[in-house]
């Protein structure tokens, strides 16, 4: 079977992503980004919980902050991109539980009371959350640079709170000059799935 997406659409979303390390000095508009947020904030999630936060680094003074707790290597594409994005996990979601899941509003409690409990569901839903993301600044026309090389403590002390854990940097933009490393092999389907 084929599949229903168009080929053009097929190839900006997935085969011609990759990961962008230098961008021009083209501005990421707010309407972009509410453009990217009111297509992937349909993406499912369990419960509904839509754990993902997004804090948005603009102003010069948060982008050094920011910068100095980047990894070497990200440092100078992090200081250059017209946007980041900092993505976390927020481990208090399910106060948005009644809002999010009206068919069972006590999921709030019967599932999530414990802090564990929201801790492993809020990582697990908002890296899928951040997957969606970048797709879709892919489907805005833009290149996304997701990072995990910075210190997450740090980060986390700079810019959040301790109900939100880190998960990624993502600088965006338009790609650059010499934006793309090579790219890197893929596992075939047989070495992935397995039928049982």
């Amino acid at each position: 079977m084929s599949l229903v997406l168009d080929p053009t659409a097929q190839d900006l979303l997935f085969r011609q992503a990759r990961t962008a390390n230098a961008f021009t000095d083209e501005p990421v508009s707010e309407e972009q980004v509410q453009a990217i947020y009111d297509l992937v904030k349909f993406g499912p999630t369990a419960f509904n919980q839509s754990p993902l936060r997004i804090t948005l680094v603009r102003s010069a003074e948060a982008r050094e902050r920011l910068v100095r707790h980047m990894s070497e290597g990200n440092q100078p594409k992090t200081a250059t991109a017209p946007l980041v994005a900092i993505l976390s996990a927020d481990n208090e979601f399910h106060e948005e539980l009644p809002h999010l899941f009206p068919h069972f509003p006590q999921a709030k409690d019967v599932f999530f009371a414990e802090r564990p409990a929201r801790e492993g569901a809020a990582t697990v839903n908002a890296a899928l959350q951040a997957a969606y993301f970048i797709i879709g600044v892919r489907a805005a026309g833009l290149a996304a640079g997701p990072m995990t090389g910075f210190d997450f403590a740090g980060v986390q002390k700079e810019f959040l709170d301790d109900d939100h854990t880190p998960l990624m940097v993502v600088n965006i933009g338009k790609p650059g000059e010499n934006a793309w490393f090579p790219r890197s092999p893929r596992l075939e389907a047989d070495q992935v799935i397995t039928t049982v």
